[in-house]
Order: C-alpha cells, then sequence, then structure tokens
C-alpha cells in the first residue's frame, strides 16, 4: 500500500507505553521518508568560487580552545574541491571533502567524511556520489563495527558540506529550503531551512562591522518531530555568521560536526609571524 496506508495501519494498532510508542513511531516515520521536503530548491550562485585558504580554530561554547584546522579549495576542470580539516587537542579528526560544480546554481558532485576520536559519539567514514546516490558509510562504537552501503534517491539541492558556501552567497533577507544527508550513522535525507536570524556585531582588527546571523533548521516533519522530542533526540538549530557586506565573508558557526555530537564554534583565525624575544641581528656588510 501507500505510506499514509501504512502509518494508517501502524496508528490503529492498540496502544503502547508513549516512550515506546515514540520509538516505534521514530523508525516508521524514517523508513517512509517523512522526515524529507518535497520541494527541492537549488542556491543560485552570485560570487564563482575559487581558489581559497583559511585557517580555523575550534572552541566549546565556554570558550575552551579545543582544537584548529585548515580550510583549503581548488577549481579545475569546471568543477571545485573543498577540503576541511579539524585537528582536536585530545587526537580527535574531522576531514571533509566536498566537490562541486557552480553553473547558474550549485550542485554537488561528491561527498566524503572521516571522523574519528574521543570528540565525536562514534568514529564514521563516509563517501556519496551525488548522481547515482551511491553511498557507503562504515562505523565503529567500541568494539562494534558496521558497514552500510546502499543508494538514496537525493534531491538536486541536496548541499552536504556546502552550507557556508551557501549562505554567502543568498541575497540580503532571502530564505532557502535544501536537503542534507544526515548520517546516524545509516544516511537519512533531511530537510533543512536556511533562515536570516538577525545581525550581530563583528571584530575585523580592532574595527566593529556588522555580521549577519542564519539559523539552520532542520525540517523533521510533525510525527518524525514529535517522536523524537520524546526520545530528546530532536537536532538542536546550529547558526552561522557572515559579514554583511556586498562581498560577504564568513565569520564564525555554532554547530555540531556529528550527529549527537555537541555544538562547537568554528571560527576563522589570520596567521601571524612568530616574534622573537631577541633583536634581529644586523645584516652582513658587503666588502
Amino acid at each position: 500500500g501507500s505510506r499514509l496506508e501504512r502509518l494508517h495501519r501502524f496508528l490503529r494498532r492498540r496502544p503502547v507505553s508513549p516512550r515506546a510508542g515514540a520509538a516505534a513511531v521514530l523508525g516508521l516515520a524514517l523508513l517512509l521518508g517523512a522526515g524529507s521536503a518535497a520541494r527541492a530548491e537549488p542556491v543560485g550562485v552570485r560570487f564563482i568560487e575559487g581558489v581559497a585558504r583559511g585557517f580555523l580554530s575550534v572552541h566549546a561554547l565556554d570558550g575552551q580552545s579545543i582544537g584548529q584546522g585548515d580550510l583549503t579549495q581548488v577549481a579545475r576542470n569546471g568543477r571545485v574541491e573543498s577540503r576541511m580539516v579539524l585537528r582536536f587537542r585530545d587526537g580527535s579528526l574531522y576531514d571533509e571533502i566536498v566537490v562541486f560544480t557552480q553553473n547558474k546554481s550549485f550542485a554537488l558532485v561528491s561527498y566524503k567524511l572521516v571522523q574519528k576520536g574521543p570528540s565525536f559519539p562514534e568514529g564514521l567514514e563516509v563517501s556519496l556520489t551525488k548522481d547515482t546516490g551511491a553511498y557507503v558509510v562504515q562505523s565503529s562504537k567500541g568494539d562494534k563495527a558496521e558497514t552500510y552501503r546502499g543508494t538514496l534517491e537525493l534531491p538536486p539541492d541536496t548541499y552536504n558540506g556546502l552550507l557556508l558556501t551557501l549562505v554567502r552567497n543568498l541575497p540580503d533577507g532571502h530564505t532557502a529550503s535544501v536537503h542534507v544527508v544526515a548520517f546516524t550513522p545509516k544516511p537519512r535525507v533531511i530537510g533543512l531551512d536556511i533562515v536570516p536570524a538577525g545581525d550581530d556585531p563583528g571584530k575585523v582588527g580592532a574595527e566593529t562591522r556588522p555580521a549577519r546571523r542564519y539559523r539552520f533548521s532542520p525540517k523533521l516533519g510533525f510525527i518524525l518531530g514529535a517522536a523524537a522530542k520524546l526520545l530528546g533526540k530532536t537536532p538542536p538549530d546550529q547558526f552561522c555568521w557572515v559579514l554583511d557586506d556586498p562581498v560577504p565573508a564568513f565569520v564564525a558557526c555554532e554547530a555540531a560536526l556529528a550527529t549527537g555530537g555537541p555544538i562547537w564554534r568554528i571560527g576563522v583565525v589570520t596567521p601571524m609571524r612568530r616574534v622573537s624575544s631577541e633583536a634581529p641581528s644586523a645584516p652582513a656588510s658587503r666588502r
């Protein structure tokens, strides 16, 4: 039967405890794809992406420094490859590579992710190909290891690894409704709303400049959202800031890098020359 018929038959079963019922509804909603949005809205290109190099910091929300990282991006043969590597003080690693095109609108080509170490609830190695929807997910947690292989029907606006690029390309005041693949560890396609959420001051050296705040809100739907709330598994909203400028620049984001993981603050840092306490030696005189 149809998805709605299966859901109707499920809801007509005899009552169970609230938490058990919520867990069952959550599983059924994920099976039926209740968390995915129907409309695809690829985000248009306002600024062509090219070569980029950046340096990142990772802090807990209480301000404690927990890691640092690098962002590299190159464009070749009509495609752009962007890589973000975060290295944590406890030895954990987050390594994300996304390949995309930018022909009038952004389009994902492929996505890879490696996350491992004590900073994450579980270890993951992920590969995803947009055109075919083919995925491989290897997860590990303690002594338990699992591998998932298969294909997903991916909407044109699937944007794993591209959210920071999208917010820099949204016109002032505009929203976007897109999709991402959540690795739980089994992959699920969910909708995501990107909404302007106000302005905050940002620092550029000694200057204060306005920064535009965006909120990322997962779209779980009524049934899936209610079940997740009862189980205490509702994903929190996440935020990103870009300079409110004709050419916007990334400032920072507050996000969970892993499903069920803590919220961290990721921002940009400026490399500086190491200054010695000793006076520089005078250059040797020419003879």
